[in-house]
């Protein structure tokens, strides 16, 4: 069968839907900052940075970073929570043409050394306690020059910052460190107040490398997609057309997903400068009421978030007992949103949830709901302005979903084979499972890889997940292919109860058998406490599998 094409816009003979301004994410702070310089940027407990203040210090830390050495191409690897510091040292390696490495705060030193070892980094930015506890033993292996150490409670205000620095040092672990000064040691605070803003002059290419963003590493080892300045400025300024109602100046984005990641790092930061939308960061997105009590403290009005995220808050026990209506619009992504969960968390809010999709490699949002106009609960959506996406290797109604858009990467960091298996003929194949419906919205059924083959049926993984997640005991759940001799694979779900709820295995494929064909209802059912999370709260399957 021929594949189908649908939202076909991005083509060289075709005029784009957007009036792309050819602006770079620094010159989107830059406007920000011209345009509304007294609105908040930054909001970290009892810190406020307004956007001109959030332009000097990008400004003040470029300075001192291009006396470290850092220059176009440098590769500048940045290790922080939500945090101040984390936007501010990826702007200001932007503003000097270098290339920030978003790394996972969460990486052994193992890890850390794949990642900036591959990457060539030559500066680091990471936080005291992770430079004592991960980096030191290993310093000597990798290929950093310089260290600019970072503090949680530096940029607080008094009495906060004495405060959080005796409380995060009982912590354990201790979430502080006292790193001795030495060479190649620098911190991050002194190295700001000492510089001026006036960092050297550097012309950004809108088609050079302005990031390498590495991938979860889910499915095999991290690769670093090579995100150009052209690719994240489209898809902010992608979201901006698509989500018209955003007032300028005037929103507070709750920036709890973890930066590093690349639905945070687009969605939570880049959007947010594009639109001159305040950042209320929330370092641990785990903590769900630090979650709750920031978006009531600073009157979050978006907030994007992944369906663990929203399960979480609909089955907090105190959930009404923040003022959380002052949230009106959300994105989930990442995973499947059940719509169950949905639905509980408007009624919670009186939000609007849309549910989108996009992965590293595409800056990363290509599908998207619309805020205004008809919302499908359980797809993704429609293509967002200028992304052409279509179904290949169609088996019934399900196949590959291949994008082209002006958000596509480049290609992974020094791995032009994986590239070229990746991106053909001008289209990104995805590996993720779709289908789509009369109307053009896209439904994700899972990954190629995630895929069970049993008795010869294909059985996809999040179709079963959204069915388990149905039952009024299940909080969520996990669903794997097991090697069955008979049936080639049989299908085998890990859940997690609601706190106070009981359920029966027995009970659960009961229900499976009343919403699912036979071949689909697990035979096998684990009751687990938790399920294997990244830092970015998707379930990892694959640690599944490999228990």
């Amino acid at each position: 069968m021929e594949p189908r094409v649908w939202h076909r816009s991005y083509d060289p003979g075709v005029p784009p839907a957007i009036a792309y301004e050819p602006l770079t994410l620094p010159d989107l702070l830059t406007r920000a900052a011209a345009q509304f310089p007294g609105a908040p940027a930054l909001l970290f407990l009892n810190c406020r940075l307004t956007y001109r203040e959030f332009q000097e210090q990008v400004d003040r830390l470029a300075t001192a970073l291009a006396v470290l050495g850092v220059k176009p191409g440098s590769r500048v690897a940045i290790q922080l929570p939500n945090i101040p510091q984390l936007p501010i040292a990826y702007y200001a390696a932007l503003r000097l043409g270098a290339q920030p490495v978003l790394t996972n705060p969460l990486y052994v030193p193992r890890e850390i050394e794949h990642q900036w070892t591959d990457a060539a980094c030559s500066l680091a930015v990471v936080m005291d306690f992770i430079f004592e506890t991960k980096i030191r033993a290993i310093r000597d292996r990798l290929p950093v020059e310089h260290y600019v150490v970072a503090s949680i409670p530096e940029y607080l205000r008094f009495p906060l910052r004495p405060l959080a620095r005796w409380k995060l040092g009982r912590l354990t672990p201790p979430m502080v460190a006292r790193v001795a000064q030495g060479p190649g040691v620098h911190f991050f605070r002194e190295l700001v107040g000492a510089a001026d803003a006036r960092p050297p002059h550097v012309t950004l290419d809108l088609d050079a490398v302005a990031t390498l963003q590495y991938t979860g590493g889910t499915t095999g080892p991290s690769k670093g997609a090579m995100l150009t300045h052209r690719n994240l400025s489209c898809n902010v300024q992608q979201m901006r057309a698509w989500f018209p109602a955003i007032e300028p100046g005037k929103e507070v984005v709750l920036t709890a997903l973890p930066i590093f990641h690349s639905f945070g790092m687009t969605v939570c930061m880049n959007l947010a400068v594009g639109t001159a939308a305040a950042m209320a960061l929330v370092p641990n997105p785990r903590d769900v009421a630090a979650v709750m009590k920031a978006i009531a403290t600073h009157r979050a009005t978006i907030f994007p978030a992944v369906p663990a995220m929203y399960t979480a808050i609909v089955n907090h026990p105190r959930a009404r007992s923040f003022d959380l209506s002052s949230v009106k619009r959300c994105v989930s992504g990442a995973a499947p949103l059940p719509v169950d969960i949905l639905k509980r968390f408007e009624e919670l809010t009186g939000a609007i949830i849309c549910e989108g999709f996009g992965l590293s490699e595409t800056s990363p949002v290509t599908h998207s709901n619309p805020l205004q106009g008809r919302r499908k609960p359980g797809s993704i959506g429609v293509p967002l302005p200028d992304t052409d996406a279509k179904i290949v290797d169609v088996e019934g109604e399900a196949g590959e979903l291949a994008i082209r858009g002006p958000q596509v990467m480049r290609g992974y960091w020094n791995k032009p084979d994986e590239t070229a298996a990746m991106i053909r003929d001008g289209w990104l194949y995805t590996g993720d499972l779709a289908r789509v419906d009369d109307d053009g919205y896209h439904y994700i059924v899972g990954r190629k890889k995630d895929m069970i083959l049993c008795s010869g049926f294909n059985v996809y993984p999040d179709e079963i997940d959204r069915t388990l997640a149905g039952h009024p005991a299940v909080l969520e759940a996990a669903t794997i292919g097991i090697p069955d001799e008979r049936r080639g694979e049989t299908v085998k779900s890990f859940i997690v109860l609601k706190a106070g709820r009981q359920a029966t295995a027995e009970e659960i494929a009961a229900f499976c058998r009343e919403n699912l064909a036979p071949y689909k209802v697990p035979r096998e059912i684990v009751f687990r406490t938790e399920l294997p999370k990244s830092a970015a709260l998707k379930i990892l399957r694959r640690e599944l599998r490999d228990q």
